[in-house]
C-alpha cells in the first residue's frame, strides 16, 4: 500500500486569506471543508498493521498536536519558506528523540531554525535525481522552479509511483526529462496557484499545469497550492475531467481502486 494525504493545499495566505471578502474567502469562512491550510502532505507506505508514516512540510500550525511523538518518522520538507515550516518553530523544543527532517541544502533555511534546531535532526544531503530509502520506500528528490532552493519528491513502492511537486512554476528541463523516463505515474500532485495568463512569479497558473499534465500523462492528476484568486475563477470555469482540484484531507491510495 502506498497513500498520499493532503493535509493542507492553500497557499502562503491560505483560504480564507486574512481581511478578504471574496466569494471564495466568504465561502471557506463558512464552510469549514472550503478551508485551505498551508501546503503540505503525508506519505503512508507498507501493511496497515505496519505502515510507516512521513510528513511532507510543516507550515501546519498545530501540527505538533495532530501527530504524537512516535507515530511518524520524520519530515521531508521541500523548502524553507516559512509557509512550508513555520510549524516546527514549536515543535523543536520537544522532549524525546531525534525527529530526522530531509530537506535540500539552504544555509539560509528559515530565521534562527537551524541555528537552534531542538529536537529537529536536519539532513540537508539530498541531491537532484539521486534517490535514497527510507524503511523500504524509494524517494527521488527532483529540483524544482522556485525562487529558494526547493526539492519534489518522486515517491515509489511495490511498483507503485507518486510524484509531489510544489512550489513550483512549471518543471525545470531535468527534471521534466527525469519523470518523462520514468514509468507512467500513478499519480501526479502538481503546483497550481493561479487562473491562466496571471503574472505567477515562483507558482504554476492552470495552463502551465495543464502543459505538465500532457508532457507526463499520470494516471491521476491533482493540483494544489491554490490561492483564493484561483478558487474565485473555479467558480466560473470547470477543468477537463482529468485533472482532481485538490482540498485538504484529499487522500490518494495505491493501487488505485
Amino acid at each position: 500500500m502506498l497513500r498520499l494525504t493532503l493535509l493542507g493545499t492553500g497557499a502562503a495566505g491560505g483560504v480564507p486569506l486574512y481581511g478578504c471578502h471574496c466569494t471564495a474567502c466568504e465561502a471557506a469562512s463558512n464552510d469549514s471543508n472550503k478551508e485551505r491550510q498551508p501546503c503540505s502532505a503525508m506519505v503512508e507506505w507498507g501493511e496497515e498493521h505496519n505502515k510507516k508514516c512521513l510528513l511532507i512540510d510543516a507550515g501546519i500550525m498545530d501540527i505538533h498536536k495532530r501527530f504524537p511523538p512516535r507515530s511518524y518518522i520524520g519530515f521531508l520538507l521541500t523548502h524553507f519558506h516559512v509557509d512550508h515550516v513555520q510549524g516546527l518553530f514549536h515543535l523543536r523544543w520537544g522532549n524525546g528523540p531525534k525527529i530526522p527532517v530531509w530537506s535540500p541544502n539552504d544555509p539560509l533555511g528559515c530565521a534562527d531554525l537551524l541555528k537552534h534546531s531542538g529536537c529537529l535532526d536536519f539532513r540537508s544531503n539530498l541531491s537532484h535525481a539521486v534517490s535514497f530509502y527510507i524503511e523500504g520506500l524509494k524517494i527521488t528528490p527532483l529540483m524544482m522552479e522556485h525562487s529558494r532552493p526547493t526539492f519534489g519528491y518522486l515517491f515509489e513502492f511495490e511498483g507503485h509511483r507518486v510524484a509531489y511537486l510544489t512550489d513550483t512554476d512549471g518543471l525545470p528541463t531535468k527534471t521534466a526529462q527525469h519523470l518523462a523516463l520514468v514509468e507512467q505515474l500513478d499519480a501526479l500532485i502538481l503546483d497550481c496557484s493561479f487562473p491562466p495568463s496571471t503574472e505567477r512569479g515562483n507558482h504554476s497558473d492552470i495552463d502551465t499545469a495543464l502543459e505538465v499534465y500532457e508532457r507526463l500523462k499520470p494516471k491521476q492528476f491533482v493540483i494544489t497550492h491554490i490561492s483564493h484568486e484561483l478558487d474565485c475563477w473555479l467558480e466560473e470555469h470547470s477543468l477537463p475531467n482529468e485533472v482532481t482540484i485538490g482540498r485538504d484531507g484529499l487522500s490518494l491510495s495505491l493501487p488505485l481502486l
